[in-house]
């Protein structure tokens, strides 16, 4: 295949949004342009470092008697997506950073209650929506994602408040950490 402008992408969120969360099991895309279930719920902006995913295999070599390696091992996958919430005042990113149990909104005052503490943090369906212009989209589909950190929150008059999280990224049933649909359908 010769080489092609057409096949470089540059990430844009969707003005849909571009992190959108649902509950664990909620059936989750099979494309870059299927309607999502409506239990996802967008999750608002994102800090404009975008997302940074990571595939680590660790290895072990095996060696003959002489030093040769004769084969290598795969010991260990993990896959991870890392991203800064900025919408820090939106219970849905509250309640994606904290636990559901953790965050109550008063109908009434829309006032907002964070709890804070050790309770782990929930299992989710996660989908991250891209666009280029120029190329088409590309949907990100995590069936499984757990929030297993959130860096220090800085609070500072010259910056927003955001959360920066890693999530790691779990199998589904048929050993699947993240699906990626490409749609090259430029528009």
């Amino acid at each position: 295949m010769a080489a092609t402008i057409a096949n470089v992408y540059a990430a844009m969120p969707k003005a849909s949004g571009a992190v959108l969360r649902a509950p664990l099991g909620t059936a989750g895309p099979t494309s870059a342009t299927d309607a999502l279930d409506n239990a996802f719920v967008d999750c608002g902006f994102v800090g404009e470092e975008g997302f940074t995913e990571s595939n680590t295999r660790e290895t072990e070599k095996k060696k003959a008697f002489g030093g040769s390696t004769v084969k290598v091992l795969q010991t260990d996958y993990t896959a991870t997506v890392k991203f800064a919430f900025l919408e820090s005042t939106n219970a849905d990113v509250l309640k994606a950073v904290f636990g559901d149990d953790n965050v109550t909104v008063d109908a009434q005052t829309e006032a907002i209650t964070v709890e804070k503490n050790k309770k782990a943090l929930p299992h989710n369906a996660w989908v991250i929506d891209t666009v280029d212009d120029a190329v088409g989209s590309i949907r990100t589909f995590i069936p499984n994602g757990q929030i297993t950190a959130v860096e220090d929150i800085i609070k500072v008059h010259t910056d927003t408040i955001m959360y920066t999280i890693t999530m790691e990224c779990f199998e589904d049933a048929s050993g699947t950490n993240i699906y990626e649909y490409i749609n090259k359908s430029a528009g």
